[in-house]
């Protein structure tokens, strides 16, 4: 019913850009010619050039025979006129029209195609159907994707790698249905904040602009490159763990409930990176293993002030075989020449800078998300205070609800227990959790826009590379 309600929606938004066919084509180049132009000019054709996704193409016409997908009779509410009509409704999508063969796919060129054929040569008529073959998939690859994913671009799609979404199969598997705009948008993130964001974006750019309101420009903006970011975590997961750094939130989705927690993130010039990655193990009552730079830049100076902090933080020195270096004058001024051999290790405690309870995910930048002895700093508005690593408010809690998950329940018991008697132990879950994190600098909260500020200050970048523009509108939205 959601579907189809959407589909109404954006039929009337649109409509007035959609020029009906007077009638069924008729006459059109036979199949076979055209057939054979378009598998010429996929091999050897200049139209090449231009495609976003010419493996994707490919792929797509070799499975099909190289028969036209789009330049076959049709009546006006055929796949080729829904197609132009999905492109003209890009903006309600937070997505350009340059990026669709504005140029070349026009519906005077399509009428011409389907209505006297005989007009329109061959090579033109295959060169319009790949145009508009590409622009659909490149449309499909962006709602799913997004357009500059940093993690998968157009070359690594286009090429399978590491991808389970595959626009060409899609759009070949859906050509037979007679709703190919649900098709087409079935493309996009299942989830509700992307959702709500759409239908917000649908409201501005397509309701309100055909009843001529004048369309807040910043807003626009601002959720059209927080769409963008919702795809480059669109993992299609109905149960997750969601990380937002500017909102200071995390989010449990569970299979039948939501739980919030409060989290601190990284300081702007220590910043917690956005990525995608599963928790698979807990541990109660860790030691820490203190960064580099922080043992390098930070603990260094204060051990050589005061010789008791290390005591006193529980931290010890060792070098790179293990052995412990006696926290003297003498041994941290050497230490401190060559830190690069030597590292610190904190033991559990209640004040232990990892808390109580750790939670692991595989990533590159070696952070982690974890509990915290400083639980003061939760009441704060604004929590960016960590080196990186994200620090949970109810840190048993969570973990807990994993274990609930996992079909261990029996065991929250056991994890209480560890962490009050700073008993080291871990707890693998069958189920891994999908953990994303985010920077969402907005949100969809009653049907409204909620802002929640840039700290990290990149909204602005990405405005430019999405409008092409360097005066951005959406920092000019305020709480």
């Amino acid at each position: 019913m959601k579907n189809r309600t959407r589909i109404i929606l954006w039929y009337f938004s649109c409509l007035l850009l959609l020029v009906s066919p007077r009638a069924m084509a008729t006459g059109l180049a036979a199949d076979s010619s055209l057939s054979a132009e378009i598998r010429n000019q996929l091999q050897a054709g200049a139209v090449k050039q231009k495609l976003y996704f010419p493996k994707s193409v490919a792929r797509l016409y070799a499975a099909n025979n190289f028969n036209a997908v789009w330049i076959k009779p049709q009546r006006d509410k055929g796949p080729a006129w829904q197609a132009l009509l999905m492109i003209d409704c890009v903006l309600q999508f937070g997505l350009s029209h340059a990026d669709y063969h504005p140029d070349e796919l026009t519906y005077t060129q399509m009428h011409a195609m389907l209505d006297t054929p005989g007009k329109v040569s061959i090579p033109l008529q295959a060169r319009y159907d790949i145009l508009l073959t590409d622009a659909i998939l490149n449309l499909m690859n962006n709602l799913h994707y997004g357009k500059l994913n940093p993690e998968f671009p157009a070359s690594r799609i286009d090429a399978l790698t590491g991808t389970k979404f595959q626009a060409d199969a899609a759009l070949l598997a859906g050509m037979g249905q007679k709703d190919l705009l649900s098709v087409i948008a079935a493309a996009q993130p299942a989830d509700k904040l992307y959702r709500a964001m759409q239908w917000r974006m649908h409201m501005l750019e397509g309701q309100l602009q055909g009843d001529c309101y004048e369309i807040p420009e910043a807003e626009v903006r601002k959720l059209a490159i927080n769409m963008e970011r919702l795809r480059w975590s669109n993992t299609g997961d109905s149960v997750y763990i969601q990380v937002n750094i500017p909102s200071y939130t995390l989010i449990y989705r569970a299979p039948d409930s939501l739980y919030r927690f409060k989290v601190v993130v990284g300081k702007p010039e220590t910043p917690t990176p956005t990525l995608v990655s599963a928790i698979t193990y807990m541990t109660t009552a860790p030691e820490w293993k203190v960064p580099a730079k922080i043992f390098a830049r930070e603990l260094l100076p204060k051990a050589k002030k005061d010789t008791a902090f290390l005591e006193n933080n529980h931290l010890a020195i060792y070098d790179l075989k293990g052995n412990f270096v006696q926290p003297t004058a003498a041994n941290l001024a050497l230490v401190s020449k060559t830190p690069a051999i030597y590292f610190a290790r904190q033991s559990a405690g209640c004040d232990n800078a990892l808390g109580l309870l750790v939670f692991r995910f595989a990533n590159a930048y070696d952070i982690y998300l974890h509990d915290t002895p400083e639980q003061a700093l939760f009441k704060r508005k604004e929590r960016a205070f960590s080196h990186g690593c994200i620090r949970v408010e109810q840190a048993e809690k969570l973990g807990s609800l994993l274990l609930s998950y996992d079909g261990a329940k029996a065991r929250t018991g056991l994890l209480h227990r560890d962490i009050t008697t700073y008993t080291k132990q871990n707890f693998v879950l069958k189920k891994p959790v999908t953990i994303k994190i985010t920077y969402l600098t907005c949100m969809i909260k009653d049907g409204e826009l909620q802002d929640f500020g840039d700290p990290y200050q990149l909204d602005h970048s990405l405005e430019m590379a999405m409008y092409g523009t360097d005066l951005p509108l959406s920092t000019s939205l305020k709480k």
